[in-house]
């Protein structure tokens, strides 16, 4: 049988409900809204309050997620049970006549199979009550209700209420559609106050600085601004009244919103800032102030948070910055966190920092110590809000720099490698190659035709024996050293973590990062890089003296280009005056991008099945696996090339191939069969990246093998273990 909650005769007993873990703070701001007996219990907050006081709290709180007005409580929640017990409640005493209502259920139970079942035996008994004290019955309103009626499950219990909000109060009104990963209001305001700013604004306005650096759509910013300009957030939901509910007091009701409107003051204190990198979150947050009514006291811009300098000595810098439920496997994160905390201690001495994280690995990569936190919960993820105390000393300029050692060796290559680099005309290369066994890093420099010039950083994974938080402070060492050294803007150093690849894996998508590619120009001829979205770049530059001479023997010659990749070989021996390139790969995406590097050159290439017996075109791009195709075009006496180039996987098990492949254990038949393919007088060159490979000269007999790796080196690529082995490879002569 259910049991009623409040009687109208006696005072009313509401219920707050609230996200998890902020229970206790919303206890606080209910009491300081004047409310009575405000208590936890059921990861809710309880409290007593007359129909003024509700008022106040419907026009003021903050925190609050909705205002419920108990009903009933009841077990076993199926069907009948329901029924039975809304059909106990006096909802014509509870709902004006003539009001719409809608039934709102949440909550799981093992009792009703689906939720919208539950839903309609609702409805039906407030419609039965209805029509047995007044004939009639109200209309339903799913979208626009006057009233909402909400049916909470957990387990074998069900709890009956009027949300006497009319949804969440949550919805200021003022933003419209959220970024990927938007910030409720309610929790925004959460996190100010467990920050600390009602405390500032209602001290020293002129000290109150407040920055959001990851701004988003503005939400923490307009909510700080409620606050400074004490701005009742029930003021902004304009279409928002109690009406409906039978115990609504119009009048009362008016005058608690003059009150509030009356209390609202202009800011005084310094303009609160709010920045991001994506023109368009700026552009919403902006019209979010204006809609808010704080456009006045408040300011967005497009910026980078790793090149902002504090706009004050001293201040609140409170943010969202961006998450993933595993940063780990989130390498732009990973450099964002590692970036973040040695900008904070560089250049934002003397500032409070609060930043909501998702897990611990995120402030272990800060790099700073937290000296509060608190969990929290952003929807489904657990957070923690973490705060830190940045000392004014460690944004002095004579901060010891990060890892010094890494950078005098960075700084060191650099002096060198430039000037090598500008005696060669070259503009892409490798700057620093794991030179410190502290630091595994490879880092290489590219310039893109626009002048701007972005890093690409591969980090290896630590030994085993080298503890995670040793191998993330030097890697957070090494990012801001990087930085510092070459000068290049933070939004161009492109961080990822190498690990080891099994077949194609190498050349596959990152599964968050989203691609921008650019390009570049190598002696005379143009090709695309993409520096986010693969492991790879679309670009080997080691390969460089193979692609220049290439270039420079293919004028008026067939290349052969197997296990293309990108064909940026093909590319240079096209802008070389080859008569013909044939590039052969399985991947539709590189064989995509392949046709780009040609096209951009002045090439015409169309991809196309490489089984088709059609003759290549001037510049063919063929889908086939490599393999195969080299074994039955043996057999066209017309596909014959007076330059091969051959640089297979390590190892590749794809589907779409008839066999695995491994390079030390096949690479006999592949060169014979490609061999093949040569004229009388032709090269082929073979490249590997295998560790410790062995060419097998005796089993390659009638072919003549010369180890070329040397001459296949730049300056940049000295460093020994070579990254490649090269070979040339021709018709053995009598």
């Amino acid at each position: 049988m259910a049991t009623p909650e409040n009687e109208p005769s006696t005072p009313q007993e509401y219920r707050a409900t609230v996200a998890r873990g902020l229970g206790p703070l919303l206890a606080e701001e209910l009491a300081t809204l004047g409310a009575t007996d405000a208590r936890e219990e059921g990861g809710a907050v309880h409290f007593s309050a007359d129909l003024e006081m509700l008022y106040r709290v419907l026009l003021g709180s903050r925190i609050a997620s909705r205002i419920l007005l108990p009903l009933a409580r009841f077990d076993q929640p199926d069907g009948d049970g329901c029924y039975t017990a809304a059909r106990a409640i006096d909802w014509p005493a509870l709902l004006d006549p003539g009001a719409t209502f809608a039934v709102e259920v949440g909550g799981k139970s093992h009792h009703i199979r689906h939720t919208h079942f539950a839903g309609v035996r609702i409805k039906d008994a407030v419609a039965d009550a209805f029509r047995e004290a007044t004939g009639a019955r109200p209309d339903v309103d799913p979208k626009h209700p006057d009233v909402r009626i909400l049916l909470q499950l957990q387990g074998d219990h069900a709890r009956l209420s009027v949300d006497i909000g009319n949804g969440g109060l949550h919805r200021r009104g003022y933003r419209g559609a959220g970024g990927a990963a938007p910030l409720r209001e309610n929790l925004a305001a959460a996190l100010l106050a467990r920050a600390g700013w009602p405390a500032r604004v209602e001290g020293d306005p002129q000290q109150a600085q407040l920055l959001d650096p990851f701004c988003g759509s503005g939400t923490v910013v307009i909510e700080a601004a409620l606050i400074a300009t004490r701005t009742a957030p029930g003021l902004l939901r304009h279409d928002f009244r109690p009406q409906g509910w039978a115990g609504h007091d119009a009048a009362l009701w008016q005058r608690c919103v003059d009150t509030a409107r009356a209390a609202v003051r202009p800011w005084q204190g310094p303009t609160l800032l709010g920045s991001d990198r994506d023109p368009r979150a700026v552009q919403a947050a902006r019209q979010a102030a204006r809609t808010a009514g704080v456009a006045a006291c408040t300011r967005f811009e497009v910026a980078d948070v790793l090149t902002l300098t504090p706009p004050a000595p001293n201040g609140l810098l409170i943010s969202n910055p961006p998450y993933g439920e595993r940063i780990g496997d989130q390498p732009e994160l990973i450099k964002l966190y590692s970036l973040l905390g040695e900008h904070l201690k560089q250049a934002f001495g003397g500032w409070q920092v609060a930043l909501l994280v998702a897990d611990t690995t995120d402030s272990r990569r800060l790099g700073l110590r937290a000296t509060r936190k608190y969990r929290v919960h952003n929807g489904p993820i657990d957070c923690q809000l973490l705060e830190f105390d940045i000392h004014a000393r460690e944004g002095q300029a004579e901060a010891a720099p990060p890892a010094p050692e890494f950078a005098n060796r960075l700084r060191k290559n650099l002096k060198h490698l430039d000037r090598w680099a500008r005696r060669q005309g070259v503009t892409c290369y490798r700057i620093y190659s794991a030179d410190l066994d502290e630091y595994p890093l490879l880092i290489d420099r590219y310039q893109a035709t626009d002048g701007s010039v972005h890093l690409h950083l591969q980090e290896f994974a630590a030994p085993a024996s080298v503890e995670p938080a040793r191998a993330e402070a030097r890697l957070r060492g090494a990012l801001a050293a990087t930085l510092e050294v070459t000068g290049v803007a933070p939004a161009h150093l492109h961080y990822k973590q190498r690990r080891a690849q099994k077949g194609r894996s190498q050349y596959q998508r990152a599964e968050t990062a989203q691609p921008a590619p650019f390009w570049v120009e190598e002696h005379g001829c143009r090709l695309k890089v993409e520096l986010d979205a693969y492991l790879d770049s679309g670009l080997f530059l080691d390969h460089r003296p193979m692609r220049r001479r290439l270039q420079e023997e293919c004028r008026g010659l067939r290349l052969l280009n197997l296990f293309c990749y990108t064909a940026a070989v093909s590319a240079h021996a096209a802008v070389g005056g080859a008569r013909q390139t044939v590039s052969v790969d399985l991947s539709n995406t590189y064989l995509d991008w392949a046709a780009d590097n040609l096209a951009a050159n002045g090439f015409e290439a169309t991809v196309r099945d490489g089984r088709s017996r059609r003759r290549p075109d001037t510049h063919a791009l063929l889908r086939a696996d490599c393999i195969t195709w080299v074994r039955e075009a043996a057999d066209d006496p017309a596909l014959r090339f007076e330059r091969i180039f051959l640089d297979p996987p390590t190892f590749s098990n794809s589907k779409r191939t008839e066999a695995d492949f491994e390079v030390q254990r096949d690479h006999v038949e592949l060169i014979r069969d490609a061999a093949r393919l040569l004229t009388e007088d032709g090269i082929l060159y073979f490249s590997t990246n295998r560790r410790r490979f062995e060419l097998d000269t005796e089993a390659l007999a009638g072919l003549e093998a010369r180890d070329i790796t040397r001459d296949t080196l730049d300056e940049d690529f000295r460093r020994p273990p070579p990254p490649h082995r090269c070979w040339a490879i021709s018709n053995a002569t009598d």
